[in-house]
């Protein structure tokens, strides 16, 4: 079992959520419901977590500088926000994961999953890097949180020099010649990158830096040449929007 504890300032929201996942997901077990930081503050020390859902917008302290408070956090986060732009790029950023309100029942279930497989120091690390950037001492958005075998990679956006799609994985292919590959679609790296307007889409299944091509190679779709000396397809349906970028 999943121990939990829901942190929202919104009455109704507490109450929806509280129901949804007793709905949903009968692996959480929900030890605390808490009205405010400060309250969750006190649910964590008390009752330590497993999980906790947490509400990013929070009057006097919000959902990451409660996080600031804690010396230490032995357990993984989903954050609840409403349309916050800048919230949701730095939590998608750091390869956490979010839920807009009002929360959907399948996308609550889906992040329940996604924490079974993930590893709790992994997403401690992960939430040091989020608060990082909030704060901005990581030079705003500077490294992309990729994950590893046995854990997360940090690794700083402007050596990536572009995204290789296979199946649900993403190679990514670094300056220096370094590789990685990672358990994520490349669907969900495009969302990571969204901050990011020189990453561009080229083809279903790569994704590029435009700071890292050396020429394009005319053809029915045509095709990039990279930093590295590699051949990436450009296909047909996108060709046009990338010779605009041109």
């Amino acid at each position: 079992m999943i121990n939990a504890i829901v942190i929202d300032d919104e009455k109704h929201c507490l109450a929806t959520l509280s129901l949804l996942v007793k709905k949903y997901c009968p692996d959480v077990v929900l030890s605390s419901l808490c009205k405010s930081a400060a309250e969750g503050l006190e649910a964590i020390r008390q009752h330590p977590p497993d999980l906790v859902l947490l509400d990013v917008e929070m009057p006097n302290m919000n959902g990451f500088t409660m996080l600031e408070q804690l010396t230490d956090i032995p357990f993984s986060v989903i954050f609840t926000t409403s349309y916050d732009q800048y919230a949701i790029k730095a939590i998608k950023y750091s390869a956490l994961d979010y839920l807009l309100k009002p929360v959907d029942p399948g996308e609550l279930q889906s992040a329940i999953r996604k924490y079974s497989q993930q590893r709790p120091a992994a997403a401690t690390a992960q939430i040091r890097h989020l608060l990082d950037q909030v704060n901005g001492r990581g030079n705003a958005f500077s490294r992309l949180a990729v994950p590893s075998i046995d854990g997360f990679e940090f690794i700083p956006v402007e050596n990536l020099v572009y995204c290789e799609a296979n199946d649900n994985y993403t190679h990514f292919y670094l300056q220096g010649g370094k590789k990685i590959i990672a358990s994520r679609s490349l669907k969900d790296i495009e969302e990571q990158l969204t901050p990011f307007a020189h990453f561009v889409r080229v083809h279903h299944s790569y994704m590029v830096n435009m700071n890292q091509v050396s020429k394009y190679v005319r053809g029915e779709g045509g095709h990039l040449i990279m930093s590295d000396g590699a051949a990436v397809p450009v296909s047909r349906s996108r060709k046009e929007s990338l010779l605009k970028l041109f």
